[in-house]
C-alpha cells in the first residue's frame, strides 16, 4: 500500500510540473517577443519565470494559504501588458517607455498590498467583490482562458492558413484527454492529464517531426527591468494598478473555490498571508519583466480532473519547476513540449471550471429583472472579448487598453452593479459574506 502510494504521488508530483510549466512558459516568451527582446533576453525571462513561480507555488502552499493552488502569472495581467505593448504606437510612446511604466504600476501595487496584508486592511477590498462578482469573475475567467487555449490549439501556417493535420491532431488530443477522463477508471481519470501530455507529445513527435524545435540554451545572465526601467507614465500606472487590483480577487475566488472542494473552511488569516505573498511577488515580478503572480482560480478545474487534494505532489511539483529554471538543459528540454498538445490538455482541463463558475451561482435565483446582475457583466466582457482592439482608439489614448480588456470590464460593470443596486430588497435568494 505504501509503494502504491509512492508511485501515486510520483505521478501527481509530474502532473503537477506538467501544468504548472504548460501555464507558465508561454508568458515570458509571449511577453519578450511582444517588447522585441532578443533571443538570451527572452531565455533569461524564461527561466526567471521558472524559478520565481516554482519558489512561489511552494511558499503558497506552505506558508500562505496553503491549498494546492498554482501561483502564476495572472491572465489579467497578461493580456493588459499584450494590450499596452500593442497599442504602443498609437499612443506615441516607445515600448522601454510602455514597460517601464507597467514596472511601476505593478511596484506600486504590490507594495500597497503588502502594506495592506501587514494592517489587515484587505478584508476591506474583499467586501467589494462579493459572491456574485466572483461568480462574474469565475465565468469570465472561464472563457478568456478557453479562447486561449482554443487558439493555442490551431497551427496557422506562414501564408495565415490554417495547418490542417497539426489543428486535427490537437483536436485528437482533446478528445483522447476527455475519454480518458470521462471513461476511465479513477486511477487513469486522476491521471489524465499527465497521460496526455506525455502520450501526445510521443505521438506529436513521430507524426511531426520537422516540427521539433530545440529548446533554448539561451544566458543565465539575469537582467533586471528588460522591458523598461521605472517612470512616470501616469496613465500607464494607474492602469496597471486598477488591473492589479482587480487581480486581487484572483486569491478570493481560488481559494474559497478550493476550501469548499476540499471541505475546509477558508479563514481570514491564511488570505491575508496569500496576499502578503502574492504582493511580494509582483514586487520581484516587476524587477525581472515578468507579469504579476495571484493564485490560479483556474487550479481548481485542474484539481477537479485530477481528484488529487494532497498538498504534497503539489509542493514537489512546485519544487522540480524552479530546478528546471535553475539547471538550465532541463528547462530546454521541457520547452520542446509541443505548445498545441499542451493547449489542447489545459483545454480539457479547464472545462472542469465552467462547472466551477455554475456552482457558484448556487443559492441564487433570477427573473427578468435580477438576470442583469449575472447577464450584463458576463455577457458584456464576452462580447468586447471578441472585438478588434482597433475599433476602441476613438477612446482618448490612456484609456483604450482598459475598456477593450473584456475580462477587467465585465467584473467593474458587476461590482457596480452589486454596490449600487439592493438586489436582496427584491426578495431574491442570495448570499453575502459579511
Amino acid at each position: 500500500m505504501e509503494n502504491t502510494s509512492s508511485l501515486k504521488t510520483i505521478f501527481a508530483s509530474l502532473q503537477w510540473l506538467f501544468f504548472i510549466f504548460a501555464n507558465t512558459v508561454v508568458v515570458p516568451v509571449s511577453i519578450g517577443t511582444a517588447f522585441g527582446l532578443d533571443s538570451s533576453e527572452i531565455a533569461a525571462m524564461l527561466r526567471s519565470s521558472l524559478i520565481f513561480t516554482g519558489v512561489a507555488c511552494v511558499m503558497q502552499g506552505m506558508f500562505g494559504h496553503r491549498y494546492p493552488l498554482m501561483e502564476g502569472h495572472s491572465g489579467v495581467m497578461w493580456g493588459l501588458v499584450l494590450n499596452l505593448s500593442l497599442a504602443a504606437s498609437s499612443m506615441g510612446m516607445s515600448l522601454p517607455e510602455i514597460g517601464g511604466g507597467i514596472a511601476s504600476g505593478m511596484l506600486l501595487a504590490g507594495s500597497v498590498t503588502v502594506v495592506l496584508g501587514v494592517f489587515r486592511l484587505l478584508f476591506y477590498i474583499q467586501r467589494v467583490f462579493t459572491p456574485m462578482v466572483m461568480a462574474v469573475y469565475l465565468f469570465l475567467l472561464t472563457f478568456q482562458l478557453i479562447l486561449i487555449f482554443f487558439k493555442g490549439m490551431l497551427r496557422v501556417s506562414e501564408d495565415g492558413s490554417l495547418d490542417l493535420p497539426v489543428t486535427l491532431f490537437s483536436f485528437g488530443v482533446v478528445i483522447l484527454v476527455s475519454l480518458l477522463k470521462i471513461k476511465g477508471n479513477d486511477t487513469i481519470g486522476n491521471f489524465s492529464i499527465l497521460i496526455g501530455m506525455l502520450l501526445g507529445w510521443a505521438v506529436y513527435v513521430i507524426l511531426f517531426p520537422a516540427e521539433q524545435m530545440a529548446g533554448s540554451q539561451g544566458s543565465m545572465d539575469f537582467s533586471l527591468f528588460p522591458l523598461g526601467t521605472p517612470n512616470l507614465s501616469y496613465g500607464i500606472i494607474a492602469i496597471t494598478f486598477i488591473a492589479s487590483i482587480i487581480n486581487l480577487s484572483n486569491t478570493i475566488a481560488s481559494v474559497q473555490a478550493a476550501s469548499k472542494l476540499t471541505g475546509t473552511e477558508a479563514s481570514q488569516s491564511p488570505l491575508d498571508r496569500s496576499y502578503l505573498l502574492t504582493g511580494s511577488y509582483s514586487i520581484g515580478a516587476a524587477f525581472f519583466g515578468l507579469v504579476s503572480y495571484a493564485p490560479f482560480a483556474s487550479s481548481v478545474g485542474f484539481l477537479e480532473s485530477t481528484r488529487i487534494f494532497d498538498r504534497k505532489p503539489f509542493l514537489i511539483g512546485g519544487g522540480l519547476m524552479a530546478i528546471l529554471g535553475i539547471i538550465p538543459v532541463l528547462g530546454a528540454l521541457l520547452a520542446t513540449l509541443p505548445i498545441t498538445v499542451g493547449n489542447a490538455v489545459l483545454f480539457v482541463a479547464y472545462l472542469q471550471l465552467f462547472g466551477t463558475s455554475l456552482k457558484s451561482l448556487n443559492g441564487y435565483t433570477f427573473d427578468s429583472k435580477s438576470i442583469f446582475r449575472i447577464a450584463a457583466p458576463v455577457l458584456l466582457g464576452m462580447s468586447i472579448m471578441n472585438l478588434d482592439s482597433e475599433l476602441f482608439t476613438v477612446f482618448p489614448i490612456i484609456l483604450q487598453p482598459l475598456l477593450s480588456n473584456g475580462f477587467i470590464m465585465g467584473v467593474l460593470l458587476s461590482v457596480l452593479l452589486e454596490t449600487f443596486i439592493r438586489w436582496d430588497e427584491r426578495n431574491e435568494t442570495a448570499i453575502v459574506n459579511e
